[in-house]
């Protein structure tokens, strides 16, 4: 392996152990102090759902879950309602089953609303990482070790 990469990766297990041990958070309860930028994770109810990274930490933490918050800013909460409403089925297309096309149906935006405000109830953990390779395998290394079932890595 590159040295350079195992150097890298050398760090992922601190950090994860770090972000498991960051005091959960809830709405409303984000520190002035807290960091710019990091990795990120929602848990409910003793399960890890989902986990991001940012560079502004507090801002996207808001997209996620705020009220006003657009289904192009908080795709976590767009994910939980196509699961709520079993429009699972992703279309990168114009028309029927598009993202703007789903939030023309009074059920998926009825949903998508009650989906941010489980996430302003979720427990939420933050680790603070700079450096953006390393910020991106974190993301990647926890969400696999964590197994959270609403990250997906796959192309589209």
């Amino acid at each position: 392996m590159d040295h350079r990469f195992a150097t890298l990766v050398e760090t992922l297990a601190t950090k994860l152990q770090a972000l498991l041990a960051c005091a959960p958070l809830r709405y409303g309860e984000l520190p002035c102090d807290m960091p710019t930028s990091g990795v990120y994770l929602f848990t409910e109810n003793g399960h890890h759902l989902y986990v991001g990274r940012s560079n502004v930490l507090r801002g996207r933490y808001g997209r996620h879950c705020r009220p006003g918050a657009t289904h192009k800013q908080a795709a976590f909460a767009f994910q939980l309602a196509r699961k709520a409403t079993g429009r699972t089925e992703a279309t990168y297309k114009a028309g029927d089953g598009s993202r703007d096309a789903l939030m023309l149906d009074p059920v998926f935006v009825t949903a998508f609303q009650a989906a941010k405000e489980r996430i302003r109830a979720m427990e939420y953990r933050y680790v603070e990482e700079t450096d953006q390779n390393r910020q991106a395998l974190l993301e990647i290394y926890c969400a696999i070790v964590l197994e959270t079932p609403h990250n997906d890595f796959g192309t589209h």
